[in-house]
């Protein structure tokens, strides 16, 4: 059964540290990721996002109808203390526009959370609601852009408006942040701007995206992957030995293997 409007409330103030409308985290700590993830819950910074994703919120696919959706921005999803960051490119709009968690509830986070699983990084190979029980182990999730886009595709405007959450959180996990694997080239390219902001010295020219590619900066490493998206999974160009190759070494350099 979907979760309820009430059920989801609870949630946003238990995971999130914020509440539903308010306009700030209602978390103590306003320099704890809790707190951070919840100012994102409550962005309306760029119009064009906050439409469609209320507009996918209302009309909803006939599919998911029982469903009270997210239709908010979406906070990254994992540990405080993290070794491992996900950078995926931002939320599906029947998925974690839904389900308010990253990578919830659609094809490419069935790909992504079984790769995790496999390496025991993830408690369960499925994802399908923010209430499932999943619980990532050393590993974090975000995105560059926390609302779902029209067409999947963020403006570059839109990426540059949101960078300054992922430089937030990126500054929150850098105590423990050992690697970060980036899926996609857009995730790359609105990535290495915000290590730049965030305190790392990124190399110059900066580094082009490629599958496998391997970047060492400041006491991180910074692996390229090709995202998970059906696109790339359904024709082959990203199978789930080759992402399992890409996680596990990140995985090894975070000493999560």
């Amino acid at each position: 059964m979907a979760p309820t409007l009430a059920a989801r409330a609870a949630r946003a103030v238990r995971i999130y540290g914020g509440a539903m409308g308010r306009g700030r985290a209602m978390d103590t700590d306003s320099g704890s990721l809790a707190a951070l993830d919840g100012r994102i819950s409550e962005c309306r910074a760029c119009p064009r996002l906050v439409e469609w994703r209320e507009e996918v919120a209302r009309t909803k696919r006939a599919a998911f109808a029982d469903w009270t959706y997210w239709g908010r921005p979406v906070p990254g999803f994992g540990p405080p203390d993290a070794r491992l960051l996900i950078v995926g490119l931002a939320p599906a709009a029947h998925g974690a526009n839904r389900t308010g968690r990253m990578f919830t509830g659609d094809r490419s986070g069935d790909v992504l959370y079984r790769a995790l699983y496999d390496l025991g990084l993830a408690s369960q190979p499925t994802a399908v609601s923010a209430d499932d029980g999943l619980e990532l182990h050393g590993v974090r999730i975000t995105s560059p852009v926390h609302c779902a886009p029209p067409a999947n595709k963020p403006t570059p405007g839109e990426r540059d408006t949101c960078r300054s959450w992922l430089v937030q959180e990126l500054h929150l996990l850098r105590p423990t942040l050992r690697s970060v694997v980036v899926l996609g080239a857009f995730g790359w390219q609105a990535a290495l701007p915000a290590f730049a902001a965030a305190g790392w010295t990124v190399p110059r020219p900066r580094p082009a995206f490629a599958h496998g590619a391997r970047v060492p900066l400041d006491g991180i490493d910074l692996f390229g992957c090709f995202h998970v998206s059906q696109r790339n999974t359904f024709t082959g160009r990203l199978t789930a030995e080759m992402l399992r190759e890409v996680l596990g070494a990140a995985a090894r350099t975070a000493d999560l293997l």
